[in-house]
């Protein structure tokens, strides 16, 4: 047999390893050919068979009353400041958020446990003894809101449908789906191919379900203004298409007393405004138009709840501790783009960035700096790498920065001037080192093409935090400028990747799988429009440690490859860490009940809140 080249050798090196740990056995403790009411990725579940309902909720909460929010999350194609369509399972227009409050699932989180799920369409799950089908048990009461019933054709249609058509938040979930089919009425079996993670599932059950009839009259695309038909607890009520949209809590929801659902949706109305400014929107909220949000703006919440009902005591702030979930909030830098595939060019940019003086100038020292691209949770890299560490990242060491080898990255601390001369003069030597030479005012190569970088944002906020980076990017040769674009604008280039510089800020969940991370840095979603490979990530190394997540067989060895993982981002500098928050700065005007103990990984609180008759008359708002 043949020599292999050492690159080659190394990387089935990898390869191997990731093998040896058995994509199969992360589900080792599930037991197969049992109908099962609940799944988690190593076998734990916190509630069983005959659980009335989850812990963090109030199973006596009222129903009635209206809540007008401004979501501070969201997710598929869906856009806070306007939208186009009602489709938000498409990769293409701008959908309002919470959409999915429609539909129902086969299985739903729990939002006390890191990554169980349980049943809501289906009342269980049979695992085959390889692991590669999955057969569900529909429930023979479920319906859709126009009163027919949703059986497994529907489900059936909905994963095909997503995997050849959907947003890649559901596509490259359903890669390695080979099909769906309908064994009767009320039996679903999905089958994979064997090449999936062992995890995979955990994600897919979670999928909206959609009509079969109606996508087979309508089509599933992004200029549908039609409201979809659904079976979820809220339906499409009024709508103004770029201006608000009201969900109608369902009267006769078919769902409304299973477990996963009692005490929740208790609001009879729950209905989102669109603001493209962040001005109009906060004095939407002081008159009462909007009655809860998350403050995005550190200025505003230090020095601006000082109006009239904010001291007459109608309005209340309060600071909820945030989820346990891995996050990032960075700035991808675009390497589709040739003049940033350097890994120099990308920390010089970083290097431009004065956390410590923006902290005290813009963010009222409330925000931490982020070095990680998994915040808040034991996969944030530490200090050196652990032996365990080392096995995974070896293999790859010809593919990754001697940097991944050494201490985990971090940004280096400013000295708060706004112009650390020290770090402004690393980052021009390392500018000059990939053959970026500094001509006048700007840096050129070797053509004499100026090095340039342009931050795309949606909001004048951002223009306001980015113009101290701008101007220390030209302080050292880069033609840096900021370009403001209105929200449609704004998504469509970014799902198209026309861009170079981004921020952005996701959530991941508890427990990762690969399909979770996959449309972050996966190579085969750098060019998936839509992805959120932002930077382009295109690293065979990544890929491999990514394998190693996906086949983890318990959560020791999930971290270990997390971390590892971790640390080899850091070291690409495919994006530049900013910052993070601790809590929730929620306001609201005080009219809601809440459960008293947050659940540690989920904070929906459209769901879990309800409304107070007897608060809301105090503030004469019944």
């Amino acid at each position: 047999m043949a020599a292999l080249p050492r690159r080659d050798f190394l990387a089935i090196s990898a390869a191997a390893t990731a093998a040896a740990l058995m994509p199969g056995q992360a589900f080792a403790t599930i037991l197969t050919g049992e109908k099962l009411h609940g799944l988690s990725a190593f076998g734990d579940l916190r509630y069983g068979p005959d659980f009335t309902h989850f812990d963090y909720v109030n199973v006596d909460a009222p129903n009635g009353g209206s809540f007008n929010f401004a979501p501070p999350n969201w997710g598929y194609n869906q856009n806070p400041l306007t939208f186009n369509t009602l489709n938000s399972f498409t990769s293409k227009g701008d959908a309002p958020p919470r959409m999915e409050m429609c539909f129902d699932a086969l299985m739903v989180r729990a939002l006390d446990e890191p990554d169980a799920v349980y049943g809501q369409l289906a009342d269980g799950v049979t695992i085959s003894d390889d692991r590669n089908s999955f057969e569900f048990s529909l429930r023979p009461q479920a319906r859709f809101h126009d009163g027919t019933p949703l059986t497994a054709e529907d489900a059936a249609f909905t994963f095909k449908l997503f995997k050849e058509k959907g947003h890649p938040d559901f596509s490259l979930s359903l890669t390695h789906l080979d099909d769906a089919v309908a064994v009767d009425a009320r039996t679903l079996r999905l089958s994979y191919s064997g090449k999936q993670s062992a995890r995979t599932i955990l994600n897919i059950v979670q999928f909206p379900i959609v009509s079969k009839a109606f996508y087979e009259a309508n089509p599933f695309d992004s200029s549908q203004l039609n409201p979809p038909l659904g079976s979820g607890p809220y339906k499409v009520g009024r709508v103004s298409a770029g201006a608000w949209i009201e969900y109608e809590r369902v009267p006769d929801y078919w769902g409304r007393d299973l477990p996963v659902n009692r005490g929740q949706y208790n609001f009879e109305r729950i209905r989102i405004e669109f603001y493209q400014d962040r001005a109009a929107a906060f004095e939407a909220f002081k008159k009462g138009e909007i009655v809860y949000r998350e403050e995005a703006t550190s200025r505003v919440w230090a020095t601006a709840y000082n109006f009239p009902a904010f001291t007459a005591g109608k309005v209340v702030k309060h600071e909820f501790p945030s989820e346990k979930l891995p996050s990032m909030q960075a700035t991808a830098v675009n390497q589709r783009r040739e003049h940033f595939r350097d890994a120099r060019v990308r920390q010089a940019i970083a290097l431009c960035f004065d956390f410590e003086w923006t902290q005290r100038n813009f963010f009222y020292g409330s925000y931490e700096r982020s070095h990680s691209c998994f915040e808040k949770s034991d996969f944030r890299a530490e200090g050196m790498p652990s032996p365990e560490e080392l096995t995974l990242l070896e293999p790859l060491r010809d593919q990754l920065p001697a940097e991944a080898f050494g201490k985990a990255v971090v940004q280096p601390a400013s000295d708060g001037s706004g112009r650390d001369r020290k770090l402004l003069g690393r980052a021009a030597k390392l500018l000059n080192e990939v053959g970026w030479k500094r001509t006048g005012d700007f840096a050129v190569n070797d053509k004499g093409e100026r090095l340039s970088a342009e931050f795309l944002v949606d909001d004048d906020t951002f223009v306001q935090v980015y113009s101290p980076w701008v101007a220390n990017m030209r302080a050292v040769g880069i033609d840096a400028t900021i370009r403001l674009v209105d929200s449609a604008q704004y998504q469509l280039r970014q799902s198209t990747f026309d861009f170079d510089l981004i921020s952005a800020a996701f959530s991941f969940s508890a427990t990762p799988t690969r399909d979770d991370l996959e449309i972050f840095f996966h190579s085969h979603t750098a060019t998936v429009s839509g992805s959120r490979n932002l930077p382009g990530i295109s690293n065979p190394a990544i890929d491999a440690l990514l394998d190693a997540v996906g086949a983890a067989k318990d959560r020791e060895s999930l971290t270990v490859a997390m971390r590892a993982l971790d640390r080899a981002l850091r070291a690409r500098r495919d994006w530049i860490p900013s910052w993070f928050l601790a809590n929730h700065r929620s306001a609201y005007w005080d009219m809601f009940g809440f459960p008293e103990q947050k659940p540690d990984f989920g904070f929906p609180v459209e769901a879990l809140w309800w409304f107070d008759k007897g608060k809301a008359a105090k503030i004469g708002r019944a």
